[in-house]
């Protein structure tokens, strides 16, 4: 391309990537299941000075290594504000994820192959909507692809200079063992020497192999730097720990959150062809290319071009790899997707070209379009029972969800005008502009309107307006949010603790000052001796009844 067109279309990306990720950022707080159990850990490091081991209440947090925290709470002392702080690494990381297969597309190939890499990617909708969300697996994923970057530039470099080859053979093992501090699974990055050392002992074209060096060592050295940045200080602060619990915590995630859960899953199980079924659907529009993809594959591994053989194929052992447990979820083979769209963006050119290709951009504009206008005319118009389920289980205010059902209704009219507007030879803009559109009103309008009922906020405002501004209160079978989002100190009774030793522990609490101190507890945890009379129903929020007690309703309880 010219180089003006170039710096354009560069610049285009990069200001619709930035507009698309970062649209709401600010106008929500966590929503349940992850988000606020990771922002309250990263709360509690600021608040206490506690770095090393994250804690959830007056409990250690053992599930996951405290990196992404870290990182939380650095935004946080950056811009003062956790509506910015908790989403911002998740954001970082999917820029970075998207600049390191942009930059990679344009070595390998062309310019215009790493803004078809970065496009594939940015409008995947796992990607995006897992950008959008502050859990761990955005930024694992960017650990990731740093790795297999500069591995692939270590193993596909041009005969030159070999200091900087090696310095990317470093980088790799290093980015792995970040990713593994972030997410055991990091160390999926050397995955990639698998393939890249069999395509260099077998000639495929570009491919380089390690040379037999003392060189060789400086990666796994790397690696291990990378980990003993916190597992060194974290081991040795937790075996000299007084309390057992903390030497509890390092044999929890050293190997029960690792290889005991790998090896003997112990949730969300599913068949062995699930992320094929994933990758078919939350990897759309990318997939849509395909049917065409997959022989132009075949052509050029024939032609043993390294450049394909390499991403395709830890791409393949990535997902063989999550494949073999049990228990398997749709995000976690995220980390495959930015070299899925790596191999696809060289052939894109051609595919978006074909006239069955545009047909095919085009009915996914048009379904997609119809299936969020049905759903807002549905609302509208439709029979109130759905509403009704909402506004109970989710304590959603109606006023809200006719504003929820207008969003649906608006998306899916915007999605009609593209496929009209861009047309069949334009139906890959078309469905650019449309997943942009969505994705922008899901930050802009989404977030306010659900905000209150999704994290909770809504909740603990009224319980506060309502015990006052003076009273104390204490959560039983609370839920991360709800002390994340109280307006003052509360107490609490454990988190693992089962809810009637939760609510006892709640009553004596109480009757030591019962005119001050009110229980706010979730209808689990209700004892027939509470008095319901006294008690106070509040509205259901993120599926759960709660109740506020004072001490004149549990006054019966022993």
């Amino acid at each position: 391309m010219p180089h003006d067109r170039t710096s354009r279309d560069t610049w285009l990306f990069w200001i619709l990537a930035l507009l698309v990720l970062a649209a709401g950022l600010g106008l929500r707080d966590p929503w349940p299941a992850d988000e606020p159990r990771f922002t309250l850990a990263a709360k509690q490091m600021v608040e206490s000075g506690e770095w090393l081991f994250p804690h959830r209440g007056g409990e250690l947090y053992p599930d996951k290594p405290p990196l992404f925290m870290w990182l939380q709470a650095a935004g946080y002392t950056l811009f003062g504000s956790w509506r910015v702080a908790f989403l911002l690494p998740s954001l970082l990381a999917a820029l970075g994820t998207l600049w390191l297969v942009v930059d990679l597309g344009t070595r390998l190939w062309t310019r215009r192959v790493g803004l078809y890499a970065g496009y594939a990617l940015l409008f995947a909708l796992q990607f995006t909507y897992q950008a959008k969300r502050a859990q761990i697996d955005p930024l694992v994923t960017f650990w990731i692809t740093l790795g297999n970057y500069a591995l692939l530039r270590f193993f596909l470099a041009p005969a030159g200079d070999d200091r900087a080859r090696w310095g990317f053979w470093m980088l790799g093992w290093f980015a792995a063992g970040l990713g593994t501090i972030t997410k055991g699974v990091g160390a999926l990055v050397l995955l990639m020497l698998v393939p890249g050392i069999w395509a260099a002992l077998r000639g495929w074209q570009g491919a380089r192999a390690p040379l037999a060096s003392w060189k060789t060592l400086l990666g796994p050295l790397a690696f291990l730097v990378a980990v003993s940045l916190w597992l060194v200080p974290m081991a040795t602060a937790a075996l000299n720990h007084p309390d057992p619990a903390y030497h509890a915590y390092l044999d929890n995630i050293l190997f029960k959150q690792t290889a005991q859960r790998y090896a003997q899953s112990w949730d969300h199980p599913q068949p062995p062809w699930y992320h094929l079924q994933v990758m078919l659907t939350a990897w759309l529009p990318a997939m849509l290319a395909l049917p065409w993809a997959l022989p132009a594959w075949r052509r050029r591994l024939r032609r043993r071009d390294a450049r394909y053989l390499l991403p395709i194929a830890w791409w393949l052992l990535a997902v063989l790899f999550f494949s073999i447990p049990s228990g398997k979820r749709d995000v976690y083979i995220l980390p495959a997707l930015p070299l899925a769209c790596l191999a696809l963006a060289p052939l894109l050119p051609g595919i978006v070209r074909r006239v069955a290709a545009q047909r095919l951009a085009l009915a996914f504009t048009l379904v997609l379009a119809v299936l969020l206008l049905a759903a807002g005319a549905g609302m509208l118009l439709g029979e109130p029972r759905f509403e009704q389920k909402l506004v109970q289980d989710r304590g959603i205010a109606p006023a809200l969800l006719q504003a929820g059902a207008w969003m649906l209704a608006g998306m899916g009219s915007w999605g009609l005008g593209c496929a009209l507007w861009f047309g069949r030879r334009r139906a890959v803009a078309g469905v650019v502009a449309l997943l942009a559109g969505l994705w922008v009103a899901y930050g802009l309008v989404a977030y306010p309107l659900l905000n209150d009922s999704s994290s909770a906020r809504g909740l603990m405002r009224d319980a506060g307006a309502r015990i006052g501004p003076d009273a104390q209160l204490g959560l039983v079978a609370w839920r991360e949010q709800n002390l994340l989002m109280a307006d003052r100190s509360v107490a609490t009774f454990g988190f693992s603790k089962p809810p009637h030793e939760q609510i006892r522990l709640g009553i004596e609490w109480q009757q030591q000052e019962p005119a001050l101190r009110w229980l706010l507890v979730q209808d689990i945890a209700m004892l027939p001796c509470v008095d319901r009379a006294r008690a106070q129903a509040l509205d259901s929020a993120n599926r759960r009844g709660w109740w506020l007690l004072p001490a004149a309703a549990t006054a019966g309880c022993p």
